[in-house]
């Protein structure tokens, strides 16, 4: 263990008070008081997505405060489970800790593992049995229904994979995006794009997703941070049009035509670079 995760051990308590005083019935603050699970809920979420941005930004300042704003969700949750009598802080702590130890026998225990495949077998057979022994079902429970749906749909698909349903190569993928562009093709239905809401369309584009997702998942690609990457790609070049603008023009008022010219402008310097 490095020498700063034990330089002030009474941090987590501090930080315990911290939120008990926040949330006190009396003298604790009127906004946090009145919060629960559900309206904290998005907060987790967007503390979460904060972290990965960091990461992502390999901003280690930033990375630091993200990781203390997600640790408050944590201990907030736990707080309000405890002024209801459900379990504690330290019982947060104490679950991860035995979790990870049941499922790290190579570590804790006398087993051994000749790979990080193995491992990773070893551990998907272990929550297979905490899952039958907590009676959650099948092999796609558990996959939470609240995870970005490119996240779930990679988790589904991995969970899937290991009980053997998969494709072996990638080229089935190919043709299973061919087939649902030719899908999504066939149920075009005529008119102006605006009269198209009610058409089986978004069913159709799903099924492409699912299917791209898929596509990412055999080359171990994150679809998740592919299209991070994506939407950070796209706002540089955007910008960049902007830039480009002669003084006094808008987007708005700029031909497409033009737009597209100053978008492979953007496009062949950010490569030249």
């Amino acid at each position: 263990m490095s020498k700063n995760q034990t330089d002030k051990p009474g941090e987590i308590s501090r930080l315990l008070d911290v939120m008990r005083r926040l949330r006190d019935p009396k003298d604790g603050c009127p906004w946090d008081r009145e919060q629960d699970f559900k309206s904290i809920a998005p907060y987790t979420i967007e503390e979460a997505y904060e972290v990965a941005e960091a990461i992502d930004k390999n901003d280690m300042a930033a990375l630091q405060d993200e990781l203390g704003d997600l640790l408050l969700q944590v201990v907030y949750h736990a707080e309000m489970a405890a002024e209801l009598g459900h379990f504690t802080f330290a019982d947060v702590v104490a679950g991860v800790s035995e979790k990870m130890i049941r499922r790290h026998p190579h570590v804790f225990g006398g087993a051994a593992v000749a790979s990080a495949k193995a491992q990773t077998e070893a551990w998907e057979a272990e929550k297979a049995r905490e899952r039958q022994k907590n009676k959650r079902g099948g092999v796609l429970e558990g996959v939470a229904h609240a995870l970005p749906a490119l996240l779930r749909a990679e988790k589904l698909q991995k969970r899937a994979a290991r009980v053997g349903f998969d494709w072996d190569e990638v080229e089935p993928v190919f043709d299973k995006i061919a087939e649902e562009i030719a899908e999504i093709r066939a149920e075009l239905p005529p008119g102006p794009i605006a009269e198209r809401k009610n058409s089986p369309l978004a069913e159709e584009i799903g099924d492409l997703f699912f299917t791209c997702v898929n596509l990412a998942r055999h080359f171990a690609i994150d679809s998740e941070a592919a299209l991070r990457t994506a939407n950070a790609k796209f706002e540089r070049r955007f910008a960049g049009i902007e830039a480009l603008l002669p003084a006094g023009a808008t987007i708005e008022a700029t031909p497409l035509e033009q737009l597209e010219t100053l978008w492979e402008r953007v496009k062949k310097e950010e490569k030249s670079v």
